[in-house]
C-alpha cells in the first residue's frame, strides 16, 4: 500500500466513524420526537385534545392521531427517496432532521382544546403528519449511508447504528418525560408536558452540526459520477421489485407490532385497566430501551457471521413464545412481575431489529437502494406498529381480556417468518451472493 492509498484508507475509516455517529445521533433525535408523541398519546393527549370523548374514545382518538404519523411515513419515504437516489443521501438526511425537529417543537407550543376547540386537534394531527413524513425519509437515508460506507463483511453491524436510534430515542424521550413529571408534579398535564417537545429544537441543532460534517457515500458518488442514477427511482423500484417491497415490509411485523404494544399500548392499558402508576410504567418502559441497546448491535454482529435470516427467525420465535407469558405477568399488577415482563419483552424484537437494516437494504441494487429500503420499511408502519395500539385497544374492548392481543402478536410473527423465507428463497447466503453479483454488474 503506497502513501496515497494509506491516506485514502485513513480518510475512509474517518468517514465510516462519522457516518456511524451521524446515524446514531440523527436517528436518535428523530425517534425521540416520534416516541415522545406516542408516550403523550397515552398520558395526556386524550384529556387535552379530546376532552369531550369518554375514556375509551379519548384514548382511541389519541392513538388514531398516533397512527396518522405512521400513515405519513410511506409518503415521506416516497418524497425523499426520489431525492435520495438522485441528488444524494446527505442532503436528504439534513432536510428530514429539520422537518422532524421543527414539527415537534411546534407541538410544544400548540394551544389545547380548551383554548381553540377542534382546531387544536386538527393542528395536532397536521404536525403529527409532518413528523411521519420526516421519519419516513430518515430511516432509508441513514441506513443506506451507513452500509455504503462500511465493508460488506460488516454491513449488519454498521446498519445497526441506525437501529440504535430507536432505543436511544425511546430511552431519552421516556427519561425526559419521567423527569418532567417529577419536577412539575400536578402541573404536568397543564404545562409540564410541553417541555420535552420544546427540547427538540436544541437536539435539532446538535444533529445538524454532526450531519453537515459527513461526506456522501462512495458508492453513490461513483454512481453519480458515472451518471447511472435512476431518473424515477420510486417508480422503477415499484415496477422492478414489487414482491421484495411487500415481503420486506411484512418481515417487520414480528418486531414492530410487539414493540408498539409493549411500549405504547401497555402504558394506557396499565394505567386504566391494571391501575398502575403512570410514572412507574414510563420508568419501566426504559428497560426495553436498555435491552435494545445491548441486543441490537450484538444480533447485527452475529448476523454478519451467521446470516440475517437465522437471526430474524430466532428473534421471531422468542417473541412468539413470550406473547402469552408477557400478559400473564403484566396482568398480575405485581410491580416486580410487571417490571420483569417489560424487561424481557425487548429481547425478541431486539434480535430481529438489529440486522433488519442490512436485511432490507441488501435486497435492492445501489441505484434503487434508498427508494426500495425506505418504501418497504415505512410501508410496514401502516400494517404494523402504527395500527398495533388501535387493534390492541379494540380487541381489549371487544373481548375484555388480553388473550386476543397475544394471538395477534403470534400471528404477526408467523407472517414475518414466512415473508423472510420467501424473501431469501430458502438461502440467505445464496441471496446475498446474488445481490452482490447484481450490485457489481451495476457498478
Amino acid at each position: 500500500m503506497d502513501f496515497q492509498e494509506k491516506i485514502d484508507e485513513l480518510t475512509r475509516k474517518k468517514q465510516v466513524k462519522k457516518a456511524a455517529i451521524a446515524s446514531i445521533v440523527g436517528t436518535s433525535i428523530e425517534w425521540y420526537d416520534f416516541f415522545l408523541y406516542g408516550t403523550m398519546s397515552a398520558l395526556v393527549f386524550p384529556k387535552l385534545f379530546f376532552p369531550e370523548s369518554d375514556a375509551y374514545m379519548g384514548v382511541l382518538q389519541a392513538f388514531i392521531t398516533l397512527f396518522i404519523g405512521f400513515l405519513a411515513r410511506p409518503i415521506g419515504a416516497i418524497i425523499f427517496s426520489n431525492y435520495g437516489d438522485r441528488i444524494g443521501r446527505k442532503a436528504t438526511l439534513v432536510t428530514t432532521l429539520m422537518l422532524m425537529g421543527i414539527s415537534s417543537t411546534l407541538i410544544g407550543v400548540l394551544p389545547t382544546y380548551d383554548s381553540i376547540g377542534i382546531y387544536a386537534s386538527i393542528l395536532l394531527v397536521f404536525l403529527r403528519f409532518l413528523q411521519g413524513i420526516g421519519v419516513g425519509g430518515e430511516w432509508g437515508g441513514s441506513v443506506v449511508l451507513s452500509i455504503e460506507w462500511s465493508s460488506k463483511k460488516r454491513r449488519g453491524l454498521m446498519g445497526s447504528m441506525t437501529q440504535l436510534g430507536v432505543p436511544i430515542g425511546l430511552l431519552t424521550s421516556t427519561f425526559v418525560v419521567t423527569l418532567c413529571m417529577s419536577f412539575t408534579g400536578d402541573s404536568f398535564e397543564s404545562w409540564g408536558w410541553r417541555i420535552p417537545f420544546l427540547i427538540s429544537i436544541l437536539l435539532l441543532c446538535v444533529g445538524l452540526f454532526i450531519r453537515l460534517g459527513i461526506q456522501e457515500s462512495p458508492e453513490f458518488s461513483k454512481m453519480k459520477k458515472e451518471k447511472r442514477e435512476a431518473k424515477q427511482p420510486v417508480l422503477e423500484v415499484i415496477k422492478e421489485h414489487p414482491m421484495k417491497i411487500i415481503l420486506a415490509a411484512l418481515s417487520r411485523l414480528a418486531e414492530q407490532v410487539p414493540f408498539y404494544i409493549f411500549t405504547t399500548f401497555v402504558i394506557s392499558y396499565g394505567t386504566e385497566q391494571i391501575k398502575l402508576d403512570k410514572q412507574f410504567l414510563t420508568n419501566s418502559v426504559l428497560l426495553v430501551s436498555v435491552a435494545y441497546l445491548i441486543i441490537l448491535p450484538l444480533s447485527a454482529y452475529l448476523s454478519d457471521k451467521f446470516g440475517r435470516k437465522k437471526m430474524h427467525f430466532i428473534g421471531s420465535v422468542v417473541t412468539l413464545l413470550f406473547a402469552f407469558p408477557y400478559f400473564y405477568l403484566f396482568n398480575t399488577g405485581e410491580p416486580n412481575l410487571v417490571v420483569l415482563a417489560i424487561a424481557i419483552s425487548g429481547i425478541g424484537p431486539g434480535i430481529i431489529y438489529g440486522p433488519l437494516a442490512a436485511l432490507i437494504a441488501e435486497s435492492f441494487p445501489v441505484h434503487l437502494r434508498f427508494s426500495g429500503s425506505s418504501i418497504a420499511y415505512q410501508s410496514s408502519s401502516i400494517i404494523g406498529g402504527g395500527i398495533a395500539p388501535i387493534i390492541s385497544l379494540f380487541l381489549l374492548h371487544e373481548f375484555g381480556n388480553t388473550t386476543p392481543i397475544s394471538l395477534y402478536i403470534i400471528l404477526c410473527c408467523i407472517i414475518a417468518m414466512v415473508s423472510v423465507s420467501l424473501l431469501f428463497k430458502g438461502s440467505e447466503k445464496g441471496q446475498t451472493k446474488q445481490n452482490d453479483h447484481q450490485a457489481s454488474r451495476i457498478i
